[in-house]
Order: structure tokens, then C-alpha cells, then sequence
């Protein structure tokens, strides 16, 4: 496996950017510098993250998001943690 998150990556099954075994491997999140745990979806070249607006669903039962621009920084957590 590869030691490079990849480019774009989302939490949600429907989403083509979904990928079960890197989110199961863990991926950590720095936005701007400061570690994120409500990260729905993120896009590195394009510098923004999606994350969770409070406990709010929409009409499918999905949460609902906010895209944040910024500096976004993906790793592995078990390689940075290690």
C-alpha cells in the first residue's frame, strides 16, 4: 500500500471518492494546521474539506455539510503515529 493519502476522499458509501480500506486504515486530517475529526470529505489540490454542520440530516439521513477552504493536510495515522 502506498504511504500517500490519496488527492480526494469521502466517508460516504455513495460517493465515488468512497474507498472502505484507506478509511479503515485511518486517515488523519490538519486543516489550516488544526487537527479535524468531523471531516466528511476533503480535496487536497483543490484546498477544501467538507465537515459535518452540528447533528442537522438532510432528507436522505446523510449529515449536512459545510465546504471550508483552506490548507488541507491528509496522512496515515498509523505511519505519523508510529
Amino acid at each position: 500500500m502506498s504511504d500517500t493519502p490519496p488527492d480526494r476522499l469521502s466517508v460516504n458509501p455513495d460517493s465515488p471518492y468512497y474507498d472502505a480500506d484507506l478509511l479503515e486504515r485511518g486517515i488523519g486530517i490538519r486543516f489550516k494546521g488544526v487537527e479535524k475529526t468531523n471531516v466528511e470529505e476533503y480535496c487536497i489540490s483543490e484546498k477544501w474539506v467538507r465537515v459535518a454542520a452540528g447533528k442537522t440530516l438532510d432528507r436522505k439521513g446523510n449529515p449536512m455539510t459545510i465546504k471550508l477552504q483552506g490548507d488541507v493536510e491528509a496522512y496515515f495515522r498509523d505511519t505519523a503515529e508510529g
